[in-house]
């Protein structure tokens, strides 16, 4: 999980992209959301869900339901300025063919705060 955002055209670790993600109780259907890159596993880019909703108010829910949220505030990711958080237990697994670079690049503190996280909680 190094931070190597580099401006190439191809995601990398610490930049935030867009694609399509599945929900986790139905494969089948899911929502178009940003990610956070954090590496790669083959020809597969892997990758971490945001969010803008707010998970701090039922922490201990979705602690209890193996769900780990870090907050990362605001970026270009998000046109609305919305501030975000990333799950750091869920890595998914990402055909590159379907990433759009529309996003941003987190900066590395805050990458290396998710990075932290995801040891702790990925499983």
């Amino acid at each position: 999980m190094a931070y190597r955002p580099v401006d190439d055209g191809q995601p990398d670790p610490g930049e935030i992209i867009w694609t399509w993600v599945p929900f986790e109780e139905d494969h089948s259907r899911g929502k178009d959301r940003p990610v956070l890159v954090v590496g790669r596993d083959g020809r597969w880019v892997l990758g971490l869900q945001l969010t803008s909703k707010d998970h701090d108010f039922d922490a201990e829910q979705e602690a209890r339901a193996g769900r780990y949220w870090v907050d990362i505030g605001t970026g270009d990711w998000d046109h609305q300025g919305r501030a975000s958080e990333v799950r750091v237990d869920r890595v998914l697994r990402l055909d590159p063919d379907r990433l759009r670079r529309e996003g941003a690049a987190l900066d590395r503190a805050r990458y290396e705060q998710v990075a932290a996280a995801v040891r702790q909680h990925a499983g």
